[in-house]
């Protein structure tokens, strides 16, 4: 089996121009395949506002009304994706910026109302590896935006994290898969105060244990239920780190390191 590494990026990073080209460059560095999932960030709420859209968010989701659809559309599709896909050919990565919708590789469904209705916000449903597998045969890198579509042709906002454990539990099929979430902090905390507190390896034992403690809460509890999801699922490695510490956490020298 071939290697993959599949990388996703948050949207604090996409953020903070400094912190993207830092993280980008080390993207370029890795060996052999790789695919880039990134976030939206902060750069669609700016643009709404601008536009006269509101954003409404509920425990850290946005809800995907139509006028925000198109808002999330324009930015994560158009704006964030292509200045990656810009920026990696300066660093001569041959990429190719994508959304689910495009050579039909992640359809989704509208996410149906229970609680709370998030609105055009989608679910996965498939994921086609073979075509991705032929886009990595033409040594072209894929870099999605967070954006599938459903089976009537509705563009639909998706969860990033969701987007990158899917795309790395299907292509384990042919590849032996890494999948690195990068983000602001250095890893998994023990403390989440303290930067340097990173755990260095994390069973699901271990995390059931820092759940009831609470040192492990928030956003980084569905970052973690996927991420233990795709090692169930047949991914080979699963890392959590900083953005600036890629190179050195996919050579197991810095992050977390789950563990079935």
């Amino acid at each position: 089996m071939s290697q993959l590494t599949v990388v996703k990026i948050g949207g604090n990073v996409i953020d903070n121009p400094d912190a993207l080209k830092r993280f980008l460059t080390a993207f370029a560095t890795l060996p052999g395949d790789k695919i880039l999932v990134h976030g939206g960030g902060k750069i669609a709420t700016q643009v709404a506002e601008k536009l006269g859209v509101q954003t409404t968010m509920i425990n850290g989701r946005r809800i995907t009304d139509r006028p925000m659809l198109d808002v999330v559309v324009m930015v994560y599709g158009g704006l964030v994706n292509k200045q990656i896909v810009a920026r990696l050919q300066a660093l001569d990565v041959n990429a190719i910026g994508l959304t689910g919708a495009d050579a039909s590789t992640i359809l989704a469904k509208k996410r149906p109302v229970k609680d709370i209705d998030y609105g055009f916000a989608g679910d996965i449903v498939e994921v086609d590896s073979g075509q991705i597998r032929f886009f990595l045969r033409q040594s072209l890198t894929p870099v999605y935006a967070p954006l599938t579509y459903d089976a009537e042709g509705t563009l639909l906002n998706t969860n990033a994290d969701t987007m990158a454990s899917a795309i790395a539990v299907d292509m384990s099929h042919h590849d032996a898969v890494t999948l690195v979430y990068c983000f602001e902090k250095k890893g998994v905390l023990a403390k989440p105060d303290d930067d340097n507190s990173v755990i260095p390896e994390l069973t699901p034992t271990l995390y059931a244990e820092h759940k009831t403690a609470g040192t492990i809460n928030k956003g980084m509890i569905p970052k973690l239920d996927n991420a233990f999801s795709a090692l169930e699922k047949g991914v080979s490695r699963v890392i959590i780190c900083h953005a600036d510490e890629l190179a050195q956490a996919v050579q197991q020298s810095a992050g977390t390191v789950l563990k079935k």
